[in-house]
């Protein structure tokens, strides 16, 4: 249902407000929004067919780590549905 309603709103609304609504609804607990740049920064180089490392906000880590790959962060907060790009 969450990914259902996630695809619904990147075609319905403007992708600031479709991912923080994503973030803090269709998860439990709720996402922080401050992950709402890293998320759209992992979208933008996830589109651009590169898996660079995207800087985490303060107090967010990664493997120990303040960067995490495109591709975890597109994993860890199911952003499949805000992607272009399809493989």
């Amino acid at each position: 249902m969450g990914r259902m309603q996630a695809e619904e709103m990147a075609q319905l609304t403007d992708l600031d407000t479709a991912l923080s609504w994503h973030l803090r609804s269709n998860h439990y607990p709720p996402i922080p929004l401050s992950m709402l740049a890293a998320c759209k920064a992992a979208i933008a180089a996830y589109d651009s067919e590169t898996d660079t490392d995207i800087l985490l906000p303060l107090g967010v880590r990664w493997r120990g780590q303040v960067k995490a790959p495109a591709s975890a962060i597109i994993s860890e907060y199911h952003l499949g549905s805000f992607l272009t790009r399809e493989d």
